[in-house]
């Protein structure tokens, strides 16, 4: 009998995810119902929202619960179909297929996967998928970036940060990025054309800052919070816009740190401050699309993807988004592509 390999929730992780706090299980695959598709994963993704997903804390979904497969967005290939919409051999995306090996699921919740000509089918998962979405709407509908505004960009060579300094820089304005290590800002500066990087490992971000902006911030992308985040938000101008996307510094803090320490400002400079989930907006992903396909065809936007191999070593492989040991979009490829 034919079995897949899951990942399961066993405990909440206190702090860092230890050893034990999930388990990798191997189970027969169950016969498919009318209506139903079997999917082998090809690649994982892997977010700094999977350690908000392992906890109880208030989140915009349901947590996962103790004992269910560990939630993540996947992209697969059909191989066995009850179901007219999938044949064997299409590539899909099933949603939430989880850290598994293969997922049985509903046709009427997998969607095919449309393949660019030239273009590798992992940036799906990243440029094209709902990295590109996130730092679209993220940057376009609530950051706004105006020609000569001065846009800053946190975790900023990181999957989303990466793409969203891109698209400012397209909307004419100056971007400054923070990230961690030489090489990520020379990438930055370099290959992506940044006006400017930070390196927080190596200099005093305040001061690099006020060096880089002058006259003060117009929209702060923000990915990290902590004293990173203070650091940009104490230099924001009149009618700023702050569109909030993630808080990864603190994800595994048990003690929630709070937010900046200055809040009258949001009052005083009358700042725009939103925090915003990807799944908020797909019902416009083709607004997005508009954009992002045409830059990706014509070579104006740029991504990286860090591929690990093997389910096996999902944990590991989670700890390097928050240890910056990768560039740009972090997946596992969990079987060889069609």
């Amino acid at each position: 009998m034919a079995t897949l390999k899951r990942w399961v929730l066993r405990r909440r992780p206190v702090g860092e995810i230890q050893p034990g706090d999930l388990e990798l299980v191997e189970e027969p695959i169950r016969d498919l119902n009318d209506g139903e598709v079997l999917v082998r994963t090809l690649y994982l993704s892997l977010d700094p929202t999977n350690r908000i997903w392992m906890s109880d804390q208030d989140q915009y979904m349901p947590p996962v619960e103790i004992g269910d497969t560990m939630r993540g967005g996947s992209m697969g290939v059909v191989v066995q179909s009850r179901s007219d919409k999938f044949k064997q051999g299409d590539v899909v995306n099933p949603g939430m297929g989880g850290w598994t090996s293969h997922v049985v699921a509903d046709a009427a919740m997998v969607f095919p996967v449309r393949q660019m000509p030239g273009v590798p089918l992992t940036a799906n998962m990243s440029v094209l998928g709902g990295t590109g979405l996130t730092a679209w709407f993220g940057m376009c509908d609530i950051g706004k970036p105006q020609p000569g505004e001065t846009v800053v960009v946190s975790a900023a060579a990181g999957a989303v940060g990466s793409i969203a300094g891109q698209i400012a820089k397209l909307k004419g304005a100056r971007v400054i990025g923070i990230a961690g290590g030489k090489a990520k800002c020379d990438w930055l500066t370099g290959e992506l054309g940044f006006d400017g990087a930070i390196d927080y490992k190596n200099e005093d971000v305040g001061a690099a800052l006020d060096r880089l902006c002058p006259k003060g911030i117009d929209v702060n992308f923000e990915n990290v919070g902590g004293d990173i985040m203070d650091a940009v938000f104490n230099r924001l101008n009149n009618y700023a816009r702050m569109p909030l996307c993630g808080l990864i510094s603190t994800y595994n803090d048990p003690d929630r740190p709070s937010g900046p320490t200055d809040f009258a400002r949001v009052l005083m400079h009358r700042i725009n401050i939103r925090g915003f989930i990807v799944t908020d907006f797909l019902p416009r992903a083709g607004e997005a699309m508009a954009e992002l396909a045409p830059w990706v065809a014509e070579g104006k936007l740029k991504w990286k993807v860090h591929v690990d191999q093997g389910l096996e070593g999902a944990m590991d492989s989670l700890q390097r988004l928050f240890t910056g040991n990768h560039d740009g979009k972090l997946l596992i490829q969990v079987s060889p592509e069609p």
